[in-house]
Parts: C-alpha cells; sequence; structure tokens
C-alpha cells in the first residue's frame, strides 16, 4: 500500500465477475485498468463505490500512461452512469499532461454495445480505439 500522494489507495484493485458483475482488474503501477463481463447489479453503488473510490484517487497521481480496457457484453443504467464517471476522470488525467486511452472491445454482432462505445468517445475527450471480435474467437480463446 502506498501512503505518498495516494490516499491509502493499494497498487492493486481487484474485483471477480459474478453473474451481475464485471470483473474488474486496476495496476496502479502499470496504469491498466480492464472492466471484462455484465454489469447489472440490482443496486449499483455498493459495487461502483469502491471501483470509482479507488480510480479518483488513481487519476489524483496517475501513472504516464493509463490504458482503460472495457469489454462488456451488458450492462444496466444505473452502471452506465458510473462507467461513464470512469472515463470523464480520464479527461483529469490528460489535463495533468498524462496520456490516457480506452480500448472498447465488443462482440461483432452486438451493433448496441459498439453504439454505445461511440456515444462515450464522443463525450469523453480521450482516444478510443474499437476492437470487435466475434464467436469464434471466443471459442478459440
Amino acid at each position: 500500500m502506498h501512503i505518498q500522494n495516494r490516499h491509502l489507495v493499494m497498487e492493486i484493485f481487484y474485483s471477480a465477475a459474478s453473474t451481475q458483475t464485471p470483473m474488474i482488474s486496476m495496476n496502479a503501477s502499470t496504469g491498466n485498468i480492464e472492466i471484462k463481463g455484465r454489469a447489472i447489479p440490482d443496486d449499483a453503488e455498493p459495487f461502483w463505490g469502491p471501483v470509482l473510490s479507488w480510480f479518483d484517487a488513481y487519476a489524483s497521481e496517475a501513472n504516464n500512461e493509463t490504458s482503460v480496457v472495457i469489454d462488456l457484453e451488458y450492462f444496466n443504467i444505473s452502471s452506465s452512469k458510473r462507467i461513464l464517471f470512469l472515463l470523464y476522470k480520464l479527461n483529469e488525467i490528460v489535463a495533468k499532461g498524462k496520456s490516457a486511452k480506452v480500448v472498447w472491445c465488443y462482440k461483432e454482432s452486438d451493433e448496441d454495445m459498439y453504439e454505445v462505445g461511440q456515444d462515450y468517445a464522443f463525450m469523453v475527450k480521450v482516444p478510443f480505439e474499437f476492437k470487435a471480435y466475434s464467436d469464434s474467437d471466443l471459442q478459440t480463446a
């Protein structure tokens, strides 16, 4: 645990996936953040609160490069708002002269998820990279 300028933020935040929540892996040392799975918690705050608190503290002393990989098959409106909040924090990181990008992964057949990523890209002032994958890609992984 680092205490200086990190407000007691642990270097690594990890939350395993469940049927209603995504796997979240955040590493302060590398600047790599990954969110993967489904984000449909009945009550979003208990799940997203600690994630956003960790990321808020990370943003105050961010790595020189931050990469956020989002690969969600589905999320509800309350999760959508919290994901957007996290992405807005990337603007603060960039405003401090550091680099940040988002890699938005989606199934080729899921046009809705692609469009949601496009909407986020429009609202957030950091580079977005879109990566499509097919069902056959999942079977070989």
